[in-house]
């Protein structure tokens, strides 16, 4: 089971000291019942010496089964913390573009359900153990009670392991079942929160969406959590029954057909009743196990990047360059699949420092593809990227991203200002930026964290942009930033803003339809069915006078 071949490989040596500890349990209560079973059988008198075996028998048992669950339970939730540090850091190293084609919801339930799953199978990793460490203990010593007998008991016990791995069968597949299930329900619980205004404007909507959509993945998972649940109690009772069914056994073997006398078959029959509740417990907790086998398998299903521990410095090869030049660049959503995408390119541009690039074109012309795979977030599937003429490496990729600074049309708004190079941003300068766009009075700062950040779309993209800014980098994107300003703000971003960061010597590639400020840019470009045109001459002149014909002219 990869879960555990996981925890060893984590805490090996935990992992073996607390199955020791679980076996040294497990067989001082058998002694303890062995002893119960040699005063019955023999009627010794010196009952006080073995009063006092059997109470050291039990506390050895007790200290020793409890520090092994004790001790099982911090090393397993130490593997769950250390589990979802890796899986958040695999998140963190893992492109975007598979990120993207994981979705949003499949990655919630990962670090929400799968997380859990890992987590309730190590509440349940004790009774496994332990149950399975006192039936080894236990058959130990009944095998040295009667041959036969321990020869049937253990023919019968292999009938109740195949019985159970039907069922554990079944059980796999249907949690499998709710496992997508539940990749499902993630989604619409997404569109439930992110669509709330328009269900609450709709309620025609609302209804379909909840009654088509949702309840229908509910109602899946309902049915194979049902079986599920189902299949696991039917397992459980199949233990129970099949234990008690052991000792009538043992019994009519022993007295019916004479194979032990009355005090082996008595025995016995305590032995087993002694395990009937480790055994069936170890049972029912292996339901979980196969659970969190199940998240495991889909864990590695999303295809993440390996663990790496470290955040290491990024070398800044780039620092100081000043031109940017795509080379028949080329990129084409899908194209490992058998169903080609949009295509975008070959795409030949080049961005200076020191200049505005305004970019223009309808929606789905290619225009944010251009602006990912500008910035490397994207690996193009054919041509270059150079730096200052230098061929960009895949091993200079990431520190190729730290040239840019980005607010897109998606973007997230994090609390925390730092510079591009990871350090803390002057509280003055922060201050300045805050009075600039008229958030100063609306959100305080300290500790290099904004105060407030629930705003207005249009007030979240001035704080983006104060972040944006404030990283310094040398190439900024800015996708659409203006649309949701108002007037004053539109202004002030397109005559005094872009000028100045053009004067620090920042290239600015800004995404954008307001023609009334076309005259701002050094250049102008279109995207037109993943193609890219730079307007000249005429087509400048009617573009800054009607951005929308541009765009639909071909």
């Amino acid at each position: 089971m990869k879960l555990l071949r996981f925890l060893l490989a984590e805490a090996r040596w935990s992992v073996g000291g607390i199955i020791a500890l679980s076996f040294l349990g497990a067989a001082s209560g058998i002694a303890a019942l062995a002893l119960v079973n040699r005063v019955m059988a023999e009627a010794e008198s010196e009952l006080s010496t073995l009063l006092l075996l059997f109470a050291g028998l039990l506390v050895v048992s007790f200290l020793t089964a409890t520090a092994a669950r004790v001790f099982l339970h911090i090393v397993g939730h130490r593997f769950v913390y250390r589990l979802r540090r890796k899986l958040v850091k695999r998140v963190l190293d893992t492109d975007i573009e598979q990120l993207e084609t994981v979705g949003g919801p499949r990655l919630i339930a990962m670090l929400d359900t799968d997380i859990r799953n890992v987590t309730i199978a190590f509440v349940h990793l004790p009774e496994v153990l332990f149950g399975g460490l006192l039936c080894i203990a236990a058959f130990a010593y009944l095998s040295l009670l009667s041959i036969p007998l321990f020869l049937t008991t253990a023919l019968w016990m292999l009938l109740l392991g195949f019985a159970g791995w039907l069922l554990i069968g079944r059980i796999d597949h249907h949690v499998g079942q709710v496992r997508e299930d539940d990749d499902r329900l993630h989604g619409d619980y997404l569109s439930v929160i992110n669509g709330r205004k328009e269900l609450a404007l709709n309620r025609y909507r609302a209804q379909h969406f909840y009654e088509e959509e949702f309840d229908g993945n509910a109602r899946s998972y309902r049915r194979h959590v049902t079986w599920a649940d189902g299949y696991n109690g039917l397992l459980h009772n199949i233990a129970n029954t099949m234990v008690l069914g052991l000792i009538g056994l043992v019994f009519y073997l022993s007295l019916g057909r004479g194979w032990a006398d009355l005090s082996i078959a008595a025995t016995y029959a305590l032995t087993i009743l002694f395990l009937r509740a480790p055994l069936v417990g170890a049972m029912a907790g292996i339901a979980a196990l196969v659970t969190a086998q199940v998240s495991m398998r889909k864990i590695d299903s999303l295809e993440l990047l390996p663990f790496d521990a470290a955040f290491t410095g990024v070398a800044r090869p780039f620092a100081g360059s000043r031109e940017i030049a795509l080379r028949d660049l080329f990129y084409r959503y899908g194209a490992n699949s058998a169903d080609k995408g949009f295509a975008v390119g070959p795409l030949d541009l080049t961005v200076r420092r020191g200049e505005i690039v305004f970019l223009i074109g309808g929606n789905g012309s290619g225009k944010s593809t251009l602006a990912r795979l500008l910035t490397g977030l994207y690996r193009p599937h054919a041509g270059t990227i150079e730096i200052d003429g230098a061929i960009l490496g895949e091993e200079n990729r990431r520190a190729y991203r730290h040239l840019f600074s980005a607010v897109f049309t998606d973007f997230h708004l994090f609390r925390r200002l730092l510079t591009g190079t990871g350090e803390e941003v002057a509280s003055d300068h922060v201050e300045n930026w805050l009075r600039r766009f008229d958030m100063h009075n609306k959100t305080g700062h300290a500790e290099g964290r904004l105060d407030q950040v629930e705003f207005s779309h249009g007030q979240r993209k001035r704080l983006a942009l104060i972040l944006s800014v404030a990283e310094q980098r040398d190439f900024m994107v800015l996708d659409e930033w203006a649309a949701d300003q108002d007037p004053q703000f539109r202004q002030f971003f397109y005559r005094t803003l872009l000028p100045e960061l053009r004067a620090e010597g920042k290239a600015i590639i800004a995404v954008t339809h307001d023609d009334h400020y076309f005259d701002v840019a050094d250049r102008i470009l279109k995207m037109d069915g993943g193609q890219l045109i730079e307007l000249k001459g005429d087509a400048r002149a009617e573009a800054s006078m009607d951005a929308i014909k541009a765009i639909n002219t071909a």
